[in-house]
C-alpha cells in the first residue's frame, strides 16, 4: 500500500520513552535518543498537532532536566512514577496511558506516529487504521517488533541514520553478546 504524506496531514507523535532509551542504550554503547531530531524527520512538513513523551521519573528527580529539554523542543511529557516493590522489583510501563492518548486524538489526526518498537502496539495500530488514521511506527530496526513494522503503514527505522538520531554515538552499533554472557564492544 503506497503511503500518503502532504503538508496539510495533521499528526500526532507518541513516544515511548523507555523503549527507545534502552534500544539506544543497548544497541549503540550507551547512546542516547535525540528526540528532537527524530520527531522532526519522521513528522517531514506536516502539520504536528501534538508530540507527546511518556517518561518515568523517580525520587531522586535525576531525570527533571531530560523532562525540560523535551519541552523546549515542544514535545509533552506524561509522567509516572517508578513503582518499586517489595524484594527490589521495579515497574514502569505506560503502554495503556500511550493508547488511550492515541484513541482519544485519533479523531483530530491524520497520521499517528508511534515511536516504539513494541509488538504491545499491533493491536492500536489496528483500531486507529479502522478508524481512518494512517499510523507510522518509528523506531531502531534491530529491536524493533516485526509484526508491528508490517502492521504499520510505515515504518521509519531510526538505524539506517544512527548519526542523526544518537547523541553520544561512538560510529559503531554494539557486537551482540558472545559465550557465557559476556557482553563484546567495540
Amino acid at each position: 500500500m503506497a503511503i500518503i504524506k502532504h503538508n496539510d496531514q495533521r499528526v500526532g507523535f507518541f513516544i515511548d520513552t523507555q523503549n527507545l532509551y534502552h534500544s539506544a542504550k543497548n544497541l549503540y554503547n550507551d547512546a542516547r535518543v535525540n528526540f528532537g531530531a527524530m520527531v522532526k524527520n519522521a513528522v517531514g512538513g506536516r502539520k504536528l498537532v501534538r508530540a507527546l513523551a511518556y517518561v518515568i521519573s523517580t525520587k531522586t528527580g535525576e531525570e527533571s532536566a531530560f523532562f525540560e529539554a523535551l519541552g523546549k523542543i515542544g514535545i509533552e511529557t506524561r509522567s509516572k512514577e517508578l513503582q518499586e516493590f517489595w524484594g527490589g522489583a521495579k515497574k514502569a510501563d505506560w503502554d495503556v496511558g500511550m493508547a488511550v492518548d492515541a484513541i482519544r486524538l485519533a479523531p483530530k489526526l491524520d497520521t499517528v506516529i508511534l515511536a516504539t518498537g513494541d509488538g504491545d502496539f499491533i493491536p492500536l495500530v489496528e483500531y486507529l487504521q479502522n478508524q481512518g488514521c494512517q499510523v507510522e511506527v518509528v523506531s531502531f530496526g534491530k529491536s524493533t517488533s516485526g509484526k508491528l513494522k508490517e502492521a504499520a503503514d510505515d515504518f521509519f527505522d531510526l538505524s539506517l541514520d544512527p548519526e542523526a538520531y544518537l547523541l553520544g554515538h561512538r560510529g559503531r552499533p554494539k557486537r551482540p553478546e558472545r559465550g557465557r554472557g559476556r557482553a563484546v564492544t567495540l
